[in-house]
């Protein structure tokens, strides 16, 4: 067997004994993944429950009460309906309702006679999305009405046929529209983004795992040992590399198998899935090499595997929705070899197919060829001294 298996062999043993080596390739990244999945399972669809209070008792106002109640805000809104301002307001209070509408007094007779009489909206604190949403639905009703009553005058004025004329007017729609559409993707779960986030923050811990263990058996001549006997230069890097490449697409790839059939996370295709998690390690032997290159001994080493694990995730975005974070944070992805893998295992289990693991796949590859440059040039240096 070829040395550089044999070190390899040697090194992924040692690792498999360590029990860190169970909880943080697999246990900890699965089960991390979940809670956070948990923790956001709320905010993946909206719905919430609003009260109205209905004073008019008119036709407009019972037009904006079937409007709440009807089939296209169905799946946002549950409407509950109460006698009065001061019942609508204690079921806010209570938390019974997240917002609550109050139609006034005169409101049809004003929508009539072109009056403005605004629609109050009561809203909680602690659930601001719901008041918006009560406001932006009671804005959309008003601005209805006023383009049906605009219409309904502009055509009187041109000496239209009023009969039947309020009927036409109230069929017309706002030619501007939020509607849903099919957009080619499907929604991603939380668990389908925080199982490949959590799988590759932990996957980094392997860096300083490595890196001490370099400088262990460095300070106690192991390496001088197997340098001195018949064995090619660098054949000890290449099985240390071996084998942190082994642990870590191992690691990741059990993760991606236990939140995929046992938590239903999507992935992706896995073709594109398998090529990114080989991606990635590489990454991390190049990465590790990095730090073992830059560090002189076993403290410096952990001090900056530390570093390097929690710099990358913290600007990969391992913790936060890319979609939903500022334009610097998507931005300073872009330097990150995570970062990357993340926007291709989003676009995976979104529905893209392989066209979108290309980019993050090359990228990533870049991220490798730069680093192990930049570590073969710190290693010549050190060899010259």
């Amino acid at each position: 067997m070829h040395p550089a298996l044999v070190i390899a062999g040697k090194d992924l043993r040692q690792r498999l004994r360590d029990r860190s080596a169970w909880i943080l390739g697999i246990l900890a990244p699965v089960g991390v993944a979940m809670l956070i999945s948990f923790a956001f399972r709320g905010a993946e669809t909206f719905h919430t429950t609003v009260a109205v209070a209905d004073l008019d008792r008119g036709p407009v106002a019972a037009a904006f009460t079937g409007f709440l109640t009807g089939p296209e805000l169905d799946s946002v809104l549950a409407v509950e309906t109460v006698p009065g301002v001061a019942e609508a307001r204690q079921r806010v209070d209570d938390g019974g309702v997240s917002a609550a509408l109050v139609i006034p007094a005169g409101f049809s007779a004003a929508a009539h006679s072109g009056a403005a009489v605004p629609v109050t909206v009561l809203t909680d604190v602690d659930a601001p999305l719901a008041g918006e949403v009560a406001r932006s639905v009671a804005a959309a009703f008003v601005a209805q009405l006023n383009a049906d009553l605009l219409a309904t005058r502009t055509a009187l004025v041109a000496g239209a046929d009023p009969a039947g004329l309020a009927e036409r007017a109230a069929a017309l729609r706002l030619p501007e529209k939020v509607v849903s559409r099919a957009g080619g993707t499907a929604q991603q779960s939380g668990v389908s983004y925080y199982a490949p986030a959590m799988g590759m923050f932990f996957m980094f811990f392997s860096i300083g795992f490595t890196a001490r263990g370099y400088f262990t058996e460095q300070r106690s001549g192991l390496l001088d040992r197997v340098a001195a006997a018949p064995v090619a230069p660098g054949t000890v890097l290449t099985g240390k590399a071996l084998a942190t490449f082994a642990y870590g697409t191992a690691s990741l790839g059990t993760v991606a198998l236990i939140t995929t059939l046992g938590f239903g996370a999507d992935w992706g295709p896995p073709g594109p899935v398998a090529l990114l998690i080989v991606a990635l390690g590489l990454a991390l032997v190049c990465l590790t090499a990095f730090v073992i290159t830059l560090a002189r001994t076993e403290r410096q080493a952990e001090g900056l595997a530390v570093i390097v694990t929690f710099g990358l995730v913290l600007l990969g975005g391992n913790f936060v929705y890319l979609g939903g974070a500022p334009d610097v944070i998507r931005t300073l992805t872009l330097a990150t070899p995570n970062g990357w893998a993340l926007r291709g295992f989003t676009d995976l289990s979104g529905g893209a197919g392989w066209p979108a693991v290309w980019p993050p796949l090359l990228a990533i590859l870049a991220f490798c060829v730069v680093l192990g440059g930049a570590s073969a040039l710190l290693a010549r240096r050190d060899a010259a001294r």
